[in-house]
């Protein structure tokens, strides 16, 4: 049994990983999260009541709240997920990635290395801080490139994904300037339940069922690797108790698609689960609407996931379309869950339009 802070934790993926450790291990869980807009303590309904379960309030900019954290709780193990992460939000006010994916790691970096130096050797040699990050990092590939690796060089495009290439450096010369046991992790796009619908999947999701356009950027010609949230969290879990300090492991879901072949297969999913359609409209597809391309928009991203693989034993196991089927299934049955985190600050508004 560990102790395991979770930075994050009310987000979409940090939510995902508090439920699959408080269901399916005995660790201790101390959920930290600031409680933006994009967190919601609705994702942990099922486990807040475990005595395993711990929620604090706590922004990872400010260094004597987590040092209190770290003294309560004492962590075998810190999973840092927080961060600001939507391109289009980084372009409209980059200052907020900037202050948390930058400044919110580096705060949290030093409080964690100030508690790794008091720990005992034994202690010392569990102690594991395992960083969450992106293969936005990575830039932008042709079609006809090879999928990321581990040791493509970093080009980021867009503020959001410069403030999590920062991110990834600082844990690095944490690890090899003070020694802090570190592990980074690079996912692919990640879609499935609880997450907050400026996202492509549950946006398009949510404005087919209430009639409304299905914006796609450009040409919807621009493809990602798409990875179901559950496969990355097993993922992450693995390489936080299995990883190898001072390592880098990709994780991807080996399937890539276009953005208008997204669009389309939900536009096919919902035809079969909900054929009535409203404002009078005959198919789904019809509301699909190109819009002006997002600025600096990467043309591809793919991951080559097979150290993972080889390493830990780790593969996906949802395809894209059971993954995507679920996922439609959990929205559909969760439509007031939408409505209540939509707080009245983002009602699915186009976003990042500033150049």
């Amino acid at each position: 049994m560990k102790n395991i802070i979770v930075t994050g934790g009310a987000g979409f993926i940090g939510s995902a990983v508090i439920r699959h450790l408080i269901g399916q291990s005995d660790h201790i869980v101390i959920n930290v999260d600031k409680l933006t807009y994009a967190g919601n303590l609705e994702s942990l309904k099922e486990v807040e009541c475990s005595p395993r379960y711990h929620f604090e309030q706590v922004d990872i900019c400010d260094p004597s709240s987590l040092q209190r954290v770290f003294e309560q709780y004492q962590p075998d193990i810190v999973m840092h997920l927080a961060a600001e992460s939507h391109v289009d939000r980084s372009i409209d006010g980059p200052a907020a990635f900037v202050q948390t994916n930058i400044f919110g790691t580096y705060t949290l970096l030093e409080v964690a290395r100030k508690f790794y130096e008091t720990l005992s050797p034994d202690k010392k040699n569990q102690f594991r801080f395992h960083h969450i990050s992106t293969d936005e990092v990575y830039g932008d590939l042709e079609e006809e490139d090879k999928p990321f690796t581990e040791i493509n060089p970093y080009k980021p495009s867009s503020p959001y994904s410069v403030s999590k290439a920062s991110s990834d450096h600082l844990v690095r010369a944490w690890f090899r300037t003070y020694g802090l046991p570190t592990i980074v992790t690079n996912c692919s796009n990640n879609y499935g339940p609880y997450q907050f619908p400026e996202k492509l999947i549950p946006l398009i999701i949510l404005n087919a069922l209430e009639g409304k356009p299905l914006p796609i950027y450009g040409k919807g010609d621009q493809i990602r690797d798409w990875l179901y949230v559950e496969d990355h969290v097993r993922a992450l879990c693995l390489v936080a108790t299995q990883g190898k300090v001072g390592e880098t492991y990709n994780i991807g879901g080996n399937s890539e698609k276009r953005n208008l072949e997204v669009v389309q297969k939900i536009c096919e999913l919902l035809e079969e689960r909900v054929p009535g359609k409203p404002n009078g409209i005959e198919h789904y597809q019809d509301m699909i609407t190109f819009v002006t391309d997002r600025p600096g928009h990467d043309r591809r991203y793919a991951i080559d996931a097979s150290k993972i693989q080889r390493d830990l034993g780790w593969a996906p196991t949802e395809s894209f379309e059971s993954g995507l089927r679920r996922t439609i299934e959990w929205y559909l049955r969760n439509l007031d869950w939408c409505k209540r985190v939509q707080d009245g600050s983002y009602q699915r508004e186009r976003l990042g339009v500033q150049i």
